[in-house]
């Protein structure tokens, strides 16, 4: 039986999306590693490698490899290392979101074709990729968790089609999870609040939408990314076996509140 404070010990973890320290999905590996959990660790490029390598090496991770989602060797190889080194995955986090800086301000009706569809593709239809690629070495009882944001479903300035991008990830995860269902493979998305990460930076005046947001949450503050760590830790723990299909938000409560 598990310790109640290592719920997670003996699971395996593999974590897209980790930038730097200030990355939701470090967050998330830190919460994971403190529950138990062994980690694997994927960067894009050399110079995100020099980034991710030192945190992976903090935590123990077992394998810290290259992976460009959009890219069918990577993901060969990828898969063919995580199957040869540890059999089974028992945990996706997918944290993963992309669009061309020139689509992230100005009208959303401007938005081009081939930046629709490279949103679409990397912040979305990716989290389907990883789900068909892990499902052969996923046990019962496994876990995918992917990371959202409140644009899914309101309008956010210079949000534009990163918003779309996530309302088809949050369609995405009620469809993968009713396939997966069957095998007690649960699939949910955390909505958080905004935090100044490596991507949110992007988004034009992200840092006015910040300083505004503490004051339009009833707590009157926002979030870091150790609050969306202690629920994906939950989620992937056994409070999250009946949960799935769901997208569960840490803001705050931004959410509630009208205009």
């Amino acid at each position: 039986m598990n310790n109640l404070s290592r719920p997670l010990e003996g699971k395996k973890a593999l974590i897209f999306g980790v930038a730097n320290e200030r990355s939701l999905a470090w967050g998330i590996a830190q919460q994971l590693k403190e529950a138990g959990a062994e980690i694997a660790l994927t960067y894009l490029g050399e110079s995100m490698e020099r980034r991710v390598r030192p945190l992976g090496e903090k935590l123990e991770a077992t394998l810290i490899e290259p992976c460009d989602v959009q890219n069918e060797k990577d993901l060969d190889a990828l898969f063919s290392k995580v199957q040869s080194h540890w059999g089974t995955v028992d945990i996706l986090i997918h944290s993963i979101a992309f669009a061309q800086k020139e689509e992230l301000e100005g009208r959303f009706i401007d938005t081009t074709a081939k930046g629709f569809g490279l949103a679409l593709q990397v912040s979305a239809y990716s989290l389907v990729e990883l789900s068909r690629r892990c499902e052969p070495l996923m046990p019962n009882g496994s876990r995918i968790l992917t990371l959202s944001y409140l644009g899914a479903e309101k309008v956010v300035p210079n949000y534009n089609v990163m918003g779309v991008a996530k309302a088809a990830l949050e369609a995405s995860v009620r469809y993968l999870a009713s396939d997966l269902g069957e095998k007690k493979i649960t699939v949910n998305a955390i909505s958080a609040g905004p935090v100044k990460t490596l991507a949110a930076v992007g988004i034009r005046d992200f840092r006015k939408m910040l300083s505004e947001a503490k004051e339009k949450t009833p707590l009157k503050e926002t979030i870091e990314p150790e609050d969306v760590g202690a629920l994906a830790s939950f989620l992937c723990g056994p409070g999250g076996k009946r949960i799935t299909g769901t997208t569960l938000y840490v803001d705050s409560g931004a959410h509630i509140m009208g205009a």
